[in-house]
């Protein structure tokens, strides 16, 4: 069966400002390599490996970006659907269904993780590739490695397949105790949010579950404007569609859903904290990007896009510089970034919106 990676690339990545913005959020940027988080998502599903030309569904404000990046990574086959507006991932990937046959298998993935065992992500969407061609909807559970209270957990259930298991439930985000518990329990996985269906199981399942979606999205696809490779729904019909994830759409509501335990080394970048520990660190269990000294400090990220900073006698902080921006909080906080960007919206600061 031959895969179409759907990548998502809507988001704006606000829990990594002052770096990620909206002009330029954080899969547009080079976080954890060479690459951007854009490319290095596409560079895991190559054509060599057995899948098709990947299908992009972007905010219409990037598209430059993402051809110029998807061309720089060397893929320059890729369709892409400029969202006029931002509705969750439900509608984007119905949209990205619409412009496929039914047949297609869609690997739908964030644009913005990190995957480090590209091989046992692939063995995963193998292992589950035989339910989907008999109708089922897979996700891929990542296998936690602590009470983490970010994520969602998946609750997996009887056995389907090697490698592959009913999902019995999905649960939201807990609290450390309940965290504690599924771990203690067993049986559980994070939701990364990474899915396997074919787009008409997908069509489907949104007619039976999210309809106000799929009318809207079959409408605005139905009017698309096409300009070589770029998709342009049309924007009064597309804003008209419901704003949910495909979780609460549809994934939760479904019979037939079925995920694939893996570990892989993921990531899904959330926060500074979250890069911090993916990153290489010193001998001081620092992070340092940029023109950066750092004398006597221990177990800080100072990452500078722009001017020198100089850290003496510190640890366990988070600054980041950039050109027209400085942010400085404790490590453990990074979540509080939103408080920031919360204050600055109040004023409209151009630094949120302004990419560097």
């Amino acid at each position: 069966m031959i895969v179409t990676p759907v990548i998502l690339s809507g988001g704006s990545g606000t829990r990594l400002w002052p770096l990620s913005r909206t002009g330029r959020p954080k899969q547009l940027l080079r976080l954890t390599g060479e690459e951007t988080m854009l490319q290095l998502t596409a560079l895991r599903t190559p054509a060599d490996a057995g899948f098709a030309s990947p299908l992009v569904v972007a905010n219409a404000a990037h598209a430059e970006m993402i051809e110029a990046q998807l061309a720089e990574a060397g893929v320059s086959d890729a369709r892409i659907i400029l969202e006029p507006a931002g509705r969750n991932t439900a509608p984007a990937i119905a949209a990205a269904a619409l412009a496929l046959d039914r047949e297609a298998v869609m690997l739908v993935m964030p644009s913005d993780h990190v995957i480090n065992d590209v091989a046992a992500f692939r063995a995963a969407v193998d292992a589950a590739l035989p339910l989907v061609a008999d109708g089922w909807l897979a996700t891929f559970g990542i296998t936690p490695d602590g009470p983490e209270t970010g994520y969602g957990y998946i609750k997996r259930g009887d056995e389907l397949a090697p490698g592959v298991a009913r999902v019995e439930r999905f649960v939201e985000k807990p609290d450390r105790a309940t965290a504690e518990a599924y771990l203690t329990e067993g049986g559980y996985s994070w939701n990364g949010g990474i899915f396997l269906f074919s787009a008409g199981a997908y069509l489907d399942a949104l007619r039976t579950h999210a309809p106000e979606i799929l009318d809207a999205v079959t409408r605005s696809m139905d009017k698309a404007e096409r300009r070589g490779q770029l998709i342009y729904p049309d924007t009064h019909d597309f804003a008209a569609s419901p704003s949910q994830a495909v979780d609460y759409a549809v994934m939760e509501k479904a019979d037939r859903v079925a995920v694939a335990p893996v570990e892989m080394g993921w990531s899904d970048v959330g926060s500074w904290d979250a890069l911090h520990t993916i990153s290489p660190r010193d001998e001081g269990q620092n992070v340092q990007l940029g023109e950066v000294v750092a004398i006597d400090t221990t177990g800080c990220m100072i990452r500078s896009e722009g001017p020198l900073v100089a850290a003496v006698g510190v640890k366990d902080l988070i600054v980041i510089a950039t050109s027209d921006a400085v942010l400085i909080l404790p490590r453990g906080s990074s979540q509080e970034v939103k408080r920031a960007v919360e204050a600055l919206q109040k004023q409209g600061h151009v630094t949120l919106t302004r990419p560097l």
